[in-house]
């Protein structure tokens, strides 16, 4: 492993992160290798279809599905992000009303000759703006009273957790409001850097029932998972 030049052990750079899904959700690429992958997707999709199926309704539903999922996946990559993940055999479908993606922020710095701000700093920062969406001074989108926020660490990294629920936006192409939880975790050595993973779901059709409750305590589980890949 590297030292430092008083001989003490550094830990290698952050390259990359792994998190344990379900067999029975996609990876999705954003930066190199998405169309393999969503290929990869519809063909598994296309080929759980009974062979006796109607032709004449099969094309559409092909076309449909097609055109639901590629409509997600640019959606995603035109914002920027590294990963989607899609829940893809529960139903014998393409089910887009849950999704979790991963994306990196790199925090600017004002003055590049002060030191890099802190984590801590920065989470505090996080948890200040969004108390004042909270109580009615912010211009946040959330349709809940409140929106749940606490920290703790992941993987011996500091970890910013958010929970709301978001209104429904059909000029987005979000018909259902959607229950979320946000993950932002400051990416260890590397001041500046952070790693998001927001998960979405409609539930049941009740972004509050209990199917989307459960959902939400399986990507609390997922995000238990993490884990960084080094150098």
């Amino acid at each position: 492993m590297p030292v430092d030049e008083g001989g003490a052990v550094v830990a290698a750079p952050v390259t990359g992160y792994r998190l344990i899904l379900p067999e029975d959700w996609a990876h999705v690429p954003l930066r190199e290798g998405t169309e393999d992958a969503v290929r990869g997707i519809l063909d598994e999709a296309f080929g759980r279809i009974p062979a006796d199926s109607p032709p004449d309704s099969v094309g559409p539903f092909k076309r449909e599905l097609e055109r639901r999922l590629r409509g997600v996946v640019e959606q995603v990559r035109e914002s920027g992000a590294l990963d989607l993940y899609l829940p893809v055999r529960s139903v014998g479908d393409v089910n887009i009303g849950a999704s979790v993606v991963v994306s990196e922020t790199l925090l600017p710095r004002r003055d590049e000759q002060a030191p890099p701000v802190e984590p801590t700093d920065v989470a505090v920062q996080l948890l200040s703006r969004d108390r004042a969406t909270d109580t009615g001074t912010g211009t946040g989108t959330d349709t809940a009273a409140e929106v749940d926020l606490s920290s703790g660490e992941l993987d011996g990294a500091l970890a910013v957790r958010r929970e709301h629920v978001a209104a429904a936006d059909p000029g987005r192409g979000a018909e259902l409001a959607s229950r979320r939880v946000e993950y932002v975790v400051a990416v260890p050595g590397d001041p500046g850097r952070w790693f998001t993973a927001a998960f979405s779901t409609v539930g049941g059709g009740d972004p509050r029932d209990e199917l989307a409750d459960a959902l939400v305590e399986w990507f609390d589980a997922v995000m238990a998972t993490l884990r960084w890949r080094r150098a």
